[in-house]
């Protein structure tokens, strides 16, 4: 009988949008969310990051909650920019070349949360992608960077969302 209480209360509780199966604590009243085309104003432009990173955000919070996508005017908003883009070498060998480098996105994000400005933040979010010096970066550097962009987007949901 507990196991039955228990299951229909997860079942309420996610249904009024006080919890969900991903971990967001959505408040009922939130309905919508809008995110704002993120531009590249790093120093080294990848020509394909603002477009992944901004698509990866709405998917993900497309997938991840009820919430209808707007384009303006959200109940969450998030907008920002892209600050960094930076490969440069980690590990140096003993005859002083590169034997790993790093791949390091930066991005600034202010969100917006029109329910409840308490939980509003304009914070900036760093993932790197470590790799070996000798691999061809031209055929790699689509997938570290999309594979970052996956991370930050985690981080940005749980920040705004999950509350952490």
């Amino acid at each position: 009988m507990k196991k039955i209480l228990y299951i229909f209360s997860l079942i309420f509780l996610s249904s009024c949008g006080f919890y969900s199966f991903t971990g967001a604590s959505i408040s009922p009243d939130v309905k919508t969310f809008s995110i704002k085309y993120f531009p590249n104003k790093a120093a080294t432009i990848n020509a394909s990051l603002s477009s992944v990173f901004t698509e990866k955000l709405k998917e993900h919070f497309s997938r991840q909650t009820n919430l209808e996508q707007i384009d303006n005017e959200g109940d969450l908003m998030f907008e920002g920019e892209i600050t960094s883009y930076i490969i440069k070498p980690m590990a140096i060998s003993a005859n002083e070349t590169a034997r790993q480098n790093r791949l390091t996105i930066k991005i600034k994000v202010k969100f917006t949360n029109k329910k409840d400005e308490k939980l509003n933040f304009n914070t900036t979010f760093s993932r790197y992608k470590d790799f070996p010096a000798d691999e061809d970066l031209s055929n790699v550097e689509e997938s570290y960077m999309e594979e970052i962009c996956e991370e930050l987007v985690e981080d940005i949901f749980n920040k705004s969302v999950v509350n952490w």
